[in-house]
């Protein structure tokens, strides 16, 4: 099943930055999706069935985009249904 993981970025204030990190896993290919919400600093990114991506390399992308990882937060409802939804 696919992950949901929410990324708190420092740094990342306009359209610009913004492009340049969803370019950046867009060409990942476990992500599936690449949500930025500017106002929050936040990047969702939505991995593809039976794909992982791990904190260090979402933590790479980010720095080498040249900005820095405040907060990373899974969300293990979408990938183990057994779980409760507020799991982080």
């Amino acid at each position: 099943m696919a992950d949901e993981v929410k990324v708190t970025v420092d740094g990342m204030v306009c359209s610009f930055c913004a492009q340049g990190i969803k370019r950046a896993f867009s060409e990942v290919l476990s992500v599936d999706t690449v949500d930025i919400n500017l106002d929050q600093k936040l990047v969702t990114l939505v991995t593809k069935k039976d794909h992982q991506l791990k904190d260090e390399e979402i933590t790479s992308l980010i720095k080498d985009s040249g900005y820095e990882v405040v907060k990373i937060e899974r969300n293990f409802a979408r990938g183990y249904p057994n779980l409760p939804a507020n799991v982080n």
